[in-house]
Protein backbone atom coordinates (compact mmCIF):
# COMPACT_ATOMS: atom_id res chain seq x y z
CA UNK A 1 0.00 0.00 0.00
CA UNK A 2 1.46 3.32 -1.06
CA UNK A 3 1.80 6.17 1.39
CA UNK A 4 -0.75 8.97 1.00
CA UNK A 5 0.04 12.66 0.57
CA UNK A 6 -1.43 13.28 4.04
CA UNK A 7 0.80 10.65 5.69
CA UNK A 8 3.94 12.02 4.03
CA UNK A 9 2.98 15.62 4.83
CA UNK A 10 2.43 14.74 8.51
CA UNK A 11 5.78 12.92 8.69
CA UNK A 12 7.50 15.90 7.05
CA UNK A 13 5.85 18.30 9.50
CA UNK A 14 7.04 16.22 12.46
CA UNK A 15 10.60 16.18 11.08
CA UNK A 16 10.60 19.96 10.56
CA UNK A 17 9.19 20.41 14.08
CA UNK A 18 11.85 18.13 15.64
CA UNK A 19 14.75 19.87 13.89
CA UNK A 20 13.46 23.45 14.24
CA UNK A 21 16.20 25.68 15.60
CA UNK A 22 18.81 22.94 15.28
CA UNK A 23 19.03 22.25 11.58
CA UNK A 24 17.62 23.92 8.47
CA UNK A 25 16.02 21.48 6.05
CA UNK A 26 15.77 21.93 2.30
CA UNK A 27 13.00 20.36 0.23
CA UNK A 28 15.43 17.70 -1.03
CA UNK A 29 16.42 16.84 2.58
CA UNK A 30 12.76 16.18 3.38
CA UNK A 31 12.25 14.20 0.19
CA UNK A 32 15.25 11.96 0.91
CA UNK A 33 14.15 11.43 4.51
CA UNK A 34 10.61 10.44 3.46
CA UNK A 35 11.83 8.02 0.77
CA UNK A 36 14.11 6.49 3.40
CA UNK A 37 11.28 6.29 5.94
CA UNK A 38 8.52 4.94 3.68
CA UNK A 39 10.69 3.13 1.11
CA UNK A 40 11.04 3.77 -2.61
CA UNK A 41 8.09 1.53 -3.41
CA UNK A 42 5.77 3.57 -1.16
CA UNK A 43 7.05 7.12 -1.64
CA UNK A 44 8.53 9.00 -4.61
CA UNK A 45 9.66 12.54 -5.42
CA UNK A 46 6.29 13.50 -6.92
CA UNK A 47 4.43 12.42 -3.78
CA UNK A 48 6.89 14.41 -1.67
CA UNK A 49 6.36 17.51 -3.83
CA UNK A 50 2.61 17.19 -3.30
CA UNK A 51 3.11 16.81 0.45
CA UNK A 52 5.35 19.91 0.61
CA UNK A 53 2.78 21.86 -1.39
CA UNK A 54 0.09 20.75 1.06
CA UNK A 55 2.20 21.93 4.02
CA UNK A 56 2.79 25.32 2.36
CA UNK A 57 -0.83 25.81 1.28
CA UNK A 58 -2.13 24.92 4.75
CA UNK A 59 0.33 27.33 6.41
CA UNK A 60 1.84 24.64 8.62
CA UNK A 61 5.27 25.32 7.10
CA UNK A 62 6.83 28.21 5.21
CA UNK A 63 9.84 28.79 3.00
CA UNK A 64 12.69 30.86 4.42
CA UNK A 65 15.69 32.12 2.49
CA UNK A 66 19.16 32.21 4.05
CA UNK A 67 21.57 31.68 1.18
CA UNK A 68 19.18 28.96 0.01
CA UNK A 69 15.57 27.92 0.27
CA UNK A 70 14.67 26.15 3.53
CA UNK A 71 11.41 24.80 4.91
CA UNK A 72 10.66 25.97 8.43
CA UNK A 73 7.81 26.52 10.85
CA UNK A 74 5.96 29.84 10.73
CA UNK A 75 7.03 32.25 13.50
CA UNK A 76 3.75 31.76 15.40
CA UNK A 77 4.25 27.96 15.58
CA UNK A 78 7.92 28.07 16.47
Amino acid sequence: MAATVEQVAEAMFQLVKETHGKKSLKAMDLTKAMIEKFGEAECNKDLCKQAIRQLMDSGRCIYSYFGGSFITLPPDQA
